[in-house]
């Protein structure tokens, strides 16, 4: 028997295996992700990927709406291949990825067989940071009278919001029978990294906004029409939803009083504990932008529509 003549082929399917366990590591953990169409704008993604059990899995976060998992993933030639799934019927989107060093990923989109949009990534920073022993005193974000302070983003040409009666008001009605254009959200010109918020919010019957920290991590206020308690008022939007029994309330004054320090989140509602320093993952649909390690603005939402009120914005910070 020729020892040597069995031991080969072994020894090269061991190496195989090693060199494509390694290929998939670097690929593993949380990204945040940009993409850069060939017109218009770049915007964020991300994307989680983890090894169980020698299959690759994991979620990703689109632009806009709720993360989803990934229909699979797998090595080909040291790129990883993501089929993210269909974007419509008959239309399926796959991410062709590359390790670039150094904790960045390079990669196309592909729509089926054409290349679509290019991709780059960057590792998620931890943003493990202790609570500050001591804040400021709370500083008002609205001074009741004027936008001074803010300034519209997204559909501007549609912008709602007005100061009024010491609220800042998205006065963007539904009005039965009629598809309105999309209006414009609203943020801050200050940006901000760790913080306690005070926000109170007055969302109509069948209202939808939303509060977004850092511009990317959005306290959901207003409802989606109640199938996804995810998706409803206090919820951490599609990441945690309010406690089990919570209502809505809508159509009446409400106050949230939020800390974020790093990427854990404390979120009380009237008083009322929502959320106790939960983690957050990674950005929610409606990001800004995907640099989680930058201080973002807060911004709320008012491309949908409803006449949502808000008022009483302050922001303490840690002390220097």
């Amino acid at each position: 028997m020729n020892i040597k003549l069995l031991f080969a082929p072994i020894l090269a399917a061991t190496l195989v295996s090693t060199a494509a366990a390694q290929d998939v590591k670097d690929f593993l953990g949380r990204w945040d992700m940009t993409v850069t169409p060939a017109t218009g704008k770049p915007y964020p993604q991300w994307i989680e990927l983890i090894d169980n059990g020698g299959k690759i899995e994991g979620k990703l976060q689109p632009r806009g709406g709720a993360w989803r998992p990934i229909v699979g993933a797998h090595v080909d030639s040291g790129k990883l291949i993501v089929d993210v799934g269909p974007a419509a019927p008959g239309s399926e989107i796959s991410w062709e990825l590359s390790s670039a060093g150094a904790g960045k990923l390079t990669g196309v989109e592909k729509h089926g067989n054409d290349a679509g949009p290019t991709l780059s990534g960057v590792k998620a920073p931890s943003l493990d940071r202790p609570m500050p022993k001591q804040w400021t005193k709370p500083q008002p974000l609205f001074n009741g009278k004027d936008l001074t302070g803010w300034e519209p983003i997204g559909h501007v040409e549609n912008n709602k919001w007005v100061a009024r009666n010491g609220e800042l008001v998205n006065d963007n009605p539904e009005v039965p029978g009629q598809k309105l254009p999309p209006a414009a959200n609203i943020m801050t010109t200050e940006k901000f990294q760790d913080f306690k918020l005070h926000i109170e919010v007055n969302c109509p019957e069948g209202g939808n906004s939303g509060i977004y920290m850092r511009g990317r991590y959005e306290l959901q206020v207003g409802t989606e029409g109640g199938k996804l308690p995810s998706h409803e008022m206090g919820a951490i939007y599609s990441w945690y939803p309010p406690p089990a029994g919570a209502e809505n309330n809508l159509g009446k004054w409400t106050s949230f009083d939020v800390t974020l320090v790093g990427r854990h989140i404390t979120v009380y509602r009237d008083g009322k504990l929502y959320h106790d320093n939960v983690e957050l993952p990674g950005p929610t649909g409606g990001a800004l932008d995907s640099n989680e390690a930058e201080p973002g603005p807060f911004y709320l939402q008012g491309d949908h529509h409803g006449v949502i009120m808000y008022r009483n914005i302050t922001i303490s910070v840690p002390k220097k």
